[in-house]
């Protein structure tokens, strides 16, 4: 048996620490900004903090009672965290949030949300204090929660209601489904679990489902408990799941499903053991790939949260122009109830596809408390910088994080003052030193598309340089790292770099140094290859005292000899 690795290289965590820094700092100069000037999160989720997009990725654990919520996070935990009570009834009342510290303790939910400098739960205020009491925070010191953190959940229950439909919800001093919006919308993984011996989904687990749209890709489905059935049961029991997922999640993808049992005890079923075994590798490898993930997803949530920024003042603006001096009331009146048509006026209007305007009936719900003449008129310095944020910041921050191969950071990468102390005979060399930002507005001018331009556009701007045919030749054969006739931002940069560095008077070489190489050119930083080298750092010899724990990470070879030995 081998056990977890959880431990990362330094060189990754101080690049992935850099660039969060950078994401504070285009969010609160950037983005912040036109936040506040249009009330964003009174109609969405409030303002970062620091430590919002500082915080650890995060795992939101959903399903309805007795499903192992808590025991899959002892499991990994290696130990009970503090709070934590397993049982086969109703056990889990409130939402804990399982995070790193040096001493077991358990933190009140109102503490928790006060010291927002340490904990991305400031947001959480605005469901008053019936929430509060029902959140607390258990600090623990395993090693996997320096590197993840874990929100378990209270179990779904079929809430009764008083008076038919029309009657008072009974079951919960808060908003539930609003709850799990909150985290999905900051967690990097949502585990949906289900239990093998009852696969109902109940009215108001549907609901938390449907607040989990927008966030597909975040979403993994657990089949719990499976090793008390046999091979047939199971191929059922899986076709039942399949079908009620199917009329809760109404996409037509197909959810992966992982089948496992994640306890302290051995598995009880030999004849699916190693299906099981092999289905929670892949699941637990997933989950200690977060961090490494981290950076890349949070640039991806503000992608999408800047989007949604850029939509939400647009849309401000357009009901605002449309209000007329006299018969206000009616007017706006008019403009929410046909608040689908208006999207489509703006969509066509400002080119955003429909895909990034936000749920009609929400915002119409919310409209309705606000005077449309009091919204801001938009301010076309603030949305220039949040354009700016999309078309050139957040493209050469991933740039920094090629996911397909087996880059690693450069010295450069890691120390932003590097740069400077190399000659600057060399300095050319090194693509660190190509200013991508100072070449895309030309770029964006070129109506790229798909984010490409063809190579007779780039010639015009490569031509005005003054140089040679031949040269300019050489300088695009140089730029054309993947060879498709074609140049992106990246390597449109390097061939204007190329053009300045020639006329600086360096001789060009004849193949591109490997340090010149655009970083999203030359491989990830962990491939995508299971059986390779960055994948087996996951794991670590076996321990003098074996626990069950790690039994997924297991020789299958080894101990499949063992079997056939016993048997013999």
């Amino acid at each position: 048996m081998k056990k977890l690795n959880v431990q990362e290289q330094k060189e990754t965590d101080k690049l992935f620490a850099t660039s969060t820094d950078a994401l504070k700092s285009l969010y609160s100069t950037k983005i912040k900004p036109l936040e506040q000037l249009t009330k964003f999160g009174d109609f969405f989720s409030p303002t970062l903090t620091d430590a919002d997009i500082a915080a650890k990725p995060m795992i939101l654990l959903l399903g309805q009672y007795s499903t192992g919520k808590t025991s899959f996070i002892n499991y990994l935990l290696e130990k009970p965290f503090v709070g934590s009570n397993v049982a086969v009834e109703p056990s889990t009342d409130r939402f804990n949030a399982v995070m790193h510290g040096t001493d077991d303790r358990i933190l009140p939910g109102n503490i928790v949300c006060v010291q927002s400098q340490d904990f991305p739960f400031k947001g959480l205020e605005k469901f008053g204090n019936g929430f509060m009491g029902r959140f607390q925070c258990s600090l623990s010191n395993a090693p996997i929660l320096e590197k993840v953190s874990f929100i378990d959940t209270p179990g779904v229950l079929n809430i009764i209601t008083h008076g038919g439909n029309e009657g008072k919800k009974v079951g919960r001093s808060y908003d539930f489904p609003q709850i799990v919006e909150w985290f999905a919308e900051r967690s990097d993984m949502i585990l949906l679990l289900f239990d093998a011996h009852k696969l109902d989904i109940s009215d108001e687990y549907r609901e938390a489902i449907t607040k989990l749209k927008g966030h597909d890709e975040k979403i993994r489905i657990v089949l719990n408990k499976a090793d008390n059935i046999n091979a047939q049961q199971l191929l059922r029991v899986y076709g039942g799941l399949m079908w009620s997922l199917g009329r809760v999640i109404t996409t037509p993808e197909v959810k992966k499903v992982t089948i496992g049992s994640f306890w302290s005890g051995p598995l009880q079923n030999k004849e699916t053991e190693n299906l099981l075994y092999s289905e929670m590798v892949d699941l637990i490898k997933d989950i200690l790939l977060l961090p490494k993930n981290g950076a890349i997803r949070k640039v991806n949530d503000l992608v999408k949260r800047s989007r949604l920024v850029k939509v939400h003042a647009l849309i401000l603006n357009h009901l605002r122009s449309e209000m007329p001096v006299f018969g206000k009331e009616k007017k706006q009146a008019e403009l929410i109830a046909n608040l689908d048509k208006e999207f489509q006026k703006i969509s066509l209007m400002s080119r955003i596809p429909m895909g990034d305007f936000p749920d009609v009936d929400h915002y119409r719900t919310v409209l309705k408390v606000h005077d449309f003449t009091k919204f801001p008129k938009i301010n076309e310095k603030m949305l220039a910088q949040l354009n700016e944020v999309l078309a050139v910041d957040f493209p050469n921050l991933l740039s920094r994080f090629p996911i397909d191969g087996t880059h690693k950071p450069s010295a450069y990468e890691l120390n932003p003052f590097a740069l400077d102390e190399v000659d600057e005979n060399v300095r050319w060399t090194l693509f660190e030193n190509v200013d991508i930002s100072a070449f895309a507005p030309l770029f964006n001018s070129l109506n790229p598309i798909d984010g490409k331009i063809q190579g007779q556009v780039a010639k015009g701007p490569l031509f005005q340089s003054g140089l040679p045919n031949n040269v300019l030749a050489h300088i695009w054969r140089l730029s054309d790292v993947d060879r498709d006739g074609k140049m992106d931002i990246e390597e449109f940069a390097l061939a204007m770099h190329l053009v300045n560095v020639k006329l600086k008077g360096y001789e060009l070489p004849e193949t591109l140094p490997t340090t010149l190489i655009p970083f999203s050119k030359r491989g990830g930083m962990f491939g995508s290859n299971p059986n390779s080298s960055s994948y087996q750092k996951i794991l670590s010899q076996p321990p003098q005292q074996q626990q069950y724990q790690q039994q997924f990470i297991n020789n299958y070879d080894q101990q499949q000899q063992q079997q056939q030995q016993q048997q013999q």
